[in-house]
């Protein structure tokens, strides 16, 4: 298990992170078995999408302010309720498959850490699971 910590700076931003697990996974020594990536925190989160267009991720975040916009009448008295249904409606987790030492991801895919209540630090804590 290895734990990769992100520093963001604002208090929405999606991180690129497929680099930083690939190389867990290379470390790990495993050639096949299930990488999967948590996010131990209520108001960030893991998805997986296109990264090669940055214009897909800017879409994103376009969209989940108009569904889920910052300010509305949410009951929870910390303010960050958007934070948390946005971070529950995408997830804490993934997992991906490997093959031959390496994620198998599609060619445009990347994993993101997504966070809503920024700036802070984040853990992302990859677990890799050796086949039998």
């Amino acid at each position: 298990m290895a734990v990769i910590r992100i520093r963001n700076t604002k208090h929405t931003s999606f991180v690129n992170i497929t680099s930083q697990v690939r190389e867990v996974v290379k470390n790990s020594g495993v050639k096949s078995g299930l990488c999967l990536v948590y996010v131990p925190h209520t108001t960030a989160c893991v998805f997986i999408n296109e990264g090669a267009d940055p214009d897909v991720i800017r879409d994103i975040a376009y969209s989940l302010e108009k569904l889920i916009p910052w300010k509305d009448n949410y009951a929870h008295s910390e303010g960050n309720s958007a934070a948390h249904i946005r971070s529950s409606l995408i997830g804490n987790s993934r997992v991906i498959p490997i093959e031959d030492g390496d994620l198998m991801l599609g060619t445009w895919e990347a994993i993101f850490l997504a966070e809503f209540d920024g700036p802070r630090e984040r853990k992302v804590i990859v677990k890799v699971i050796k086949e039998d």
